[in-house]
């Protein structure tokens, strides 16, 4: 991968390459809808071309020629190492504790990892129902690490849920031990203005990169409560030619994704 770099990137694009670079030394990913889609098929294109893409629609080991439109895409079935029913993928592959990874995204967030992708506002009569779980829920607690990409605000950014559709960490390291699920948690977080880790202790969320030209202070004017910053706090990498033309020539030429 060219390490060249080209400063003509939007907020999207670098969301997108900065999520696909932490692939590189996963075997399998159950793969999320939306921009979850494009950051695994970027990533088997360049840091890990040995990557298993795994859809819920009943595929395993996905090699799709061009960028899926959505889980029942016929392109996913090319080139497969299996298809099963959703049943089976589900039973036999990620309740098995057999997914390294999955990457999500969400509608609301909160400093725990706590995902909503249900309601905003009262369930019972909600401002906006969202598509909702699908199988969110099951794929963050039985994979063994849970990666999230969405672009940050304060209405995404919140101090609290609006609905926990997929639950992250509790602030309690011990009864997160106790819960018995395959999965550790959400590990990473990554936005339009930077990426966040996991502290190990807390479970809180932390800004550990800005992206070029982000600022600590527009970060905190873009979330529902003061962020937790890593000590050696540096700055993302930017897209390059390489990435950037992966991205706009083969898998997103019309901007579905990145405009």
């Amino acid at each position: 991968m060219s390490d060249v770099v080209d400063l003509s990137y939007s907020k999207s694009e670098i969301m997108i390459a900065a999520s696909a670079r932490q692939l590189g030394a996963v075997r399998n990913c159950f793969v999320g809808v939306g921009l979850p889609n494009i950051v695994c098929n970027l990533a088997q294109r360049t840091v890990s071309p040995h990557l298993q893409l795994v859809y819920e629609s009943g595929v395993f080991g996905a090699r799709p020629e061009r960028l899926p439109l959505s889980i029942g895409d016929p392109t996913l079935v090319t080139g497969a190492t299996a298809v099963t029913s959703m049943f089976e993928l589900f039973a036999y592959y990620l309740q098995a504790g057999l997914i390294d990874v999955a990457f999500l995204g969400a509608a609301q967030i909160d400093r725990f990892g706590n995902i909503n992708t249900t309601v905003i506002g009262e369930y019972a009569k909600p401002k906006v129902r969202l598509p909702g779980s699908g199988g969110a829920c099951e794929i963050a607690i039985n994979a063994r690490q849970v990666m999230v990409i969405m672009r940050q605000g304060t209405r995404s950014f919140v101090d609290r849920i609006d609905f926990r559709t997929s639950p992250g960490h509790s602030g309690d390291p011990a009864h997160d031990a106790g819960r018995g699920w395959w999965g550790s948690g959400p590990t990473s977080v990554v936005t339009d203005l930077g990426t966040y880790a996991f502290d190990g202790t807390t479970g809180e969320m932390t800004l550990v990169t800005l992206h070029p030209g982000v600022t600590l202070d527009v970060v905190r004017e873009n979330m529902g409560w003061e962020p937790r910053v890593a000590d050696d706090l540096a700055e993302t990498p930017a897209p390059s030619t390489e990435e950037l033309r992966l991205i706009r020539e083969e898998l997103d030429p019309l901007g579905v994704y990145t405009k």
